[in-house]
């Protein structure tokens, strides 16, 4: 079963996106910041990070770049709000995979997973 870590301050975010995964045969982590997510990605190994970019503590593309920087493996696939285009392409020279658009589509989510973490 692959394992995803959810990242996103809002936590209403997490919940309905851990709800979908969940619902859909994965096993979900959570985290509410940058920094959290690089805490619990060198503990859970996930198989799919999906990173929130605008957060407290430490924001989405920093946590990328750390993620990657500990393991140049990481599949890092970005969430982001409409208008978000130059945060964006800065992850993905980071070394983000992909990224989504809020608010999300259920299958696009899940499309976006199934392609990167199987």
């Amino acid at each position: 079963m692959p394992k995803i870590l959810l990242v996103d301050d809002a936590a209403f975010m997490r919940m309905r996106c851990a709800k979908l995964l969940t619902e859909n045969g994965y096993e979900v982590a959570e985290a509410e910041n940058g920094a959290e997510a690089v805490a619990k990605y060198g503990e859970l190994k996930p198989d799919l990070v999906l990173m929130d970019i605008t957060m407290p503590v430490m924001d989405g593309i920093q946590a990328v770049r750390e993620i990657k920087g500990g393991d140049p493996a990481a599949k890092v696939v970005m969430v982001s709000a409409l208008g978000q285009q130059t945060m964006v392409m800065e992850a993905i020279k980071a070394g983000a995979k992909d990224f989504v658009v809020k608010p999300f589509q259920p299958d696009k989510i899940l499309d976006t997973v199934k392609r990167h973490a199987g």
